[in-house]
């Protein structure tokens, strides 16, 4: 069994989030549903993307219960390479500047998917983490055509394992 619980490492005054997951899909399919805006907003919230190198992304979070100007990001695509790599650096207005990466791996049949959050103030990490860890069970569960757990009931009930 694979460990689903993300890493929070210090590097000075700043914070990186990391999760791998094993997911029993298609590398096309893990990408697609990380990339495109459609399947986005269905785990993650609303998106735009513009997808290439130097392309804008915007997004709303959609499940953490704060005012909407606080769960949107705005940012740059720094890293296209599909379907292995997906990096932006996106500014919102609760943690400025953070660097979202997502790489993935095919495995066989599988894919391994490391998602990497940085530039995170430490203050910030701790909320952020129980954050990633449910919006990627809502994903697992879009890729597995299950019904999507309730973000905040998931966050509740993983935010012991960040404190």
């Amino acid at each position: 069994m694979h460990q689903r619980t993300g890493t929070i490492s210090i590097d000075g005054n700043r914070a990186t989030i990391t999760f791998v997951r094993y997911l029993g899909h298609p590398i096309e399919k893990v990408w697609n549903a990380v990339t495109d805006p459609v399947q986005r907003a269905v785990w993650f919230g609303p998106t735009s993307i513009e997808p290439q190198v130097g392309g804008r992304i915007e997004t709303t979070a959609e499940g953490p219960p704060a005012p909407v100007e606080v769960r949107q990001s705005k940012g740059i695509i720094r890293v296209w390479d599909p379907p292995n790599v997906f990096e932006y650096e996106e500014e919102s207005a609760n943690v400025g500047k953070t660097v979202v990466r997502f790489e993935l791996k095919a495995e066989g049949e599988t894919t391994v998917l490391r998602l990497i959050n940085s530039g995170l103030n430490i203050s910030d990490a701790g909320g952020y983490a129980p954050g990633w860890h449910a919006f990627l069970d809502r994903l697992e569960s879009l890729l597995d055509d299950q019904q999507l757990p309730d973000w905040g009931e998931r966050y509740g009930m993983v935010q012991s394992e960040y404190t």
